[in-house]
């Protein structure tokens, strides 16, 4: 999320960190983890669905 030069997609960090996009439901646990860090204030998550490093 920091090496990241602004907001960034499920999608995006799943590929970083080596998840396969392709495969249905790969990626609704790690968004899963990204809205509960949002909630809990590490990450901001935009109104259109992509999450940015609070600083």
């Amino acid at each position: 999320m920091r090496e990241a030069d602004g907001p960034v997609q499920v999608r995006a960090v799943g590929e970083r960190l080596g998840l396969d996009p392709s495969v249905r439901g790969k990626l609704e646990p790690l968004r899963a983890k990204m809205t509960k860090l949002a909630d809990r204030g590490w990450l901001h998550k935009r109104p259109d669905g992509r999450f940015i490093a609070r600083s």
